[in-house]
């Protein structure tokens, strides 16, 4: 009986996780993981709406290459940019310095940049100043003369050609093997002493705070980064009153307005859209919060729902699939092995890995969550559908077929009821892990408590971060209850009547 009932949920499920797609298309809005990304991107979206446009913004889409093939594919329709990062790591073109040359280049992708803010946040080195005085560092020339300071970079940077490779070369660094952190926490582990020199964005609101000194750039290798918007070249025409609203920002932010507004999402912990919302003219937002309006902030609704149906959608889909390659796993032995052996595969491909391979073909948003959270949760299904089935013992099968029944009524009769609860222990397990796994989701713009988390990593604000784990949790608590419950009903209940 529960099989016939989850072989019916899955197109359900995904209608609902899909129902609201199908209205006027709006504009969509992205923008990378760092704080400034985000309050840009919240700028762009609520001056839209403003304008009367239907936009959403499309937070934390992870590094350039992410957010960038989501622009290229149309996933998106614009994000906040900065013209270094596009000559240099989207277009490879030292030449491309000025918005004409850029847009030359960018006119055969169907893109272009347009409305310059009106300041440049370019990349750094810095470390604490009273460390650089001591040590007479004031330039990156002076750095290479110290190669046995432990270097603390951004993953991003380290793999940039406008980062540490081309860097490294550029001044002859000799620093052997930086840490890869996060930026977020890059700040806490060099005010810690865990290393001695970071990535800066020089509109970075810690940088003041906590005393460092940056590094002159006296070879001139780091270009301009003027930040614009980086857009498809449909958006004035399909979204005018938006673009409208766009060009009416140009040169309103400068670099003291732009490390303003950082600071009050970093230091005094204001989220992204009240940040956006004070430069646009609404009254100033709360600086401070308790954990529980943080858990139970005005979105929670909205994300618990994208995460019970991220998780829900792809778990019946996995279940449809699974069973069944279960049930052939049991009956061909020649296949069992091959396919637990590629269903223990998928299982050990990192999940952003397999997100950036599906955004190409998928886009962002719901589709590449969710083919990703189903390819997750085959492992325990398949292999538990496969040991449940084995473990029967057969001279059950036998009996029943010398009392007539067919090889279809065997199974449905008699191996698969008594397989029921090791199946169930497979499903049960599938959907916990799923709850904990829907959290990358926020990486391609799917929604969930992931949402909270990339933010919280951010700004390294721990509030946010519990705010998004702990809901997770409770979920997965819930589901895990859920699934106990649901064993005792149609396993153990039938049993006790007899």
């Amino acid at each position: 009986m529960l099989l016939r009932v989850l072989h019916s949920f899955p197109f359900a499920f995904l209608a609902i996780a899909f129902a609201a797609a199908a209205g006027a298309e709006p504009l969509k809005v992205g923008s990378k993981r760092f704080t400034e990304s985000y309050v840009l991107g919240e700028i762009l979206t609520q001056s839209s709406r403003r304008a009367g446009e239907v936009a959403e913004h499309r937070p934390g889409l992870g590094n350039t290459a992410i957010v960038f093939e989501a622009l290229r594919s149309g996933a998106i329709d614009a994000y906040p940019e900065y013209t270094g990062t596009i000559a240099k790591e989207i277009l490879k073109a030292d030449d491309a310095r000025d918005l004409e040359a850029i847009n030359r280049r960018l006119a055969p992708m169907g893109l272009a940049a347009s409305v310059p803010f009106g300041f440049s946040n370019g990349y750094a080195l810095g470390m604490l100043d009273a460390r650089a005085k001591a040590l007479g560092i004031e330039t990156l020339s002076d750095l290479a003369r110290h190669p046995d300071i432990a270097l603390g970079l951004s993953h991003e940077f380290l793999r940039r050609e406008d980062g540490w490779p081309g860097l490294r070369v550029a001044y002859g660094l000799k620093h052997k093997d930086p840490r890869g952190l996060d930026h977020g926490v890059a700040y806490e582990a060099l005010a810690a002493g865990q290393v001695g020199v970071i990535d800066l964005y020089t509109t970075d609101a810690k940088i003041a705070r906590l005393g460092l000194k940056v590094l002159a750039d006296n070879r001139r290798f780091f270009p301009r980064y003027d930040a614009v918007v980086l857009h498809r070249a449909d958006v004035p025409s399909r979204h005018p009153r938006a673009f409208a609203a766009w060009a009416g920002l140009q040169g309103k932010i400068d670099e003291a307005t732009m490390i303003r507004l950082n600071g009050r999402a970093e230091l005094d912990r204001v989220d992204f859209a009240a940040v956006a919302g004070e430069f646009l003219g609404a009254a100033p937002a709360a600086a401070s919060r308790s954990l529980a309006s943080a858990v139970f902030a005005p979105d929670f609704a909205r994300l618990a729902w994208e995460h019970v149906v991220l998780v829900f959608a792809s778990l019946v889909v996995a279940i449809a699939v699974g069973v069944p390659a279960g049930i052939a796993a049991a009956r061909l032995s020649s296949i069992a092995q091959p396919l637990l052996a590629l269903a223990g595969l998928l299982q050990t491909i990192p999940s952003l890995a397999l997100l950036a391979i599906l955004i190409p073909l998928t886009g962002i948003g719901a589709w590449p969550a969710l083919i990703a959270l189903f390819l997750y949760a085959l492992l325990p299904i398949v292999r538990n559908t496969h040991a449940g089935l084995v473990g029967v013992p057969r001279g059950y099968p036998v009996a029943a077929q010398a009392l007539g029944l067919t090889p279809r009524q065997v199974l449905a009769r008699i191996e698969l009821p008594l397989a029921m609860p090791t199946i169930l222990a497979g499903v049960k397990t599938a959907a916990v892990v799923n709850v904990g796994t829907a959290t990358i989701a926020a990486f391609v713009g799917a929604g969930g408590f992931g949402e909270r988390i990339t933010q919280g990593l951010a700004v390294n604000d721990n509030q946010l971060l519990l705010a998004g784990a702990l809901p997770a949790a409770a979920l997965a608590m819930a589901v895990h209850g859920l699934f106990e419950w649901s064993e005792r009903r149609l396993v153990r209940g039938p049993a006790s009547r007899r």
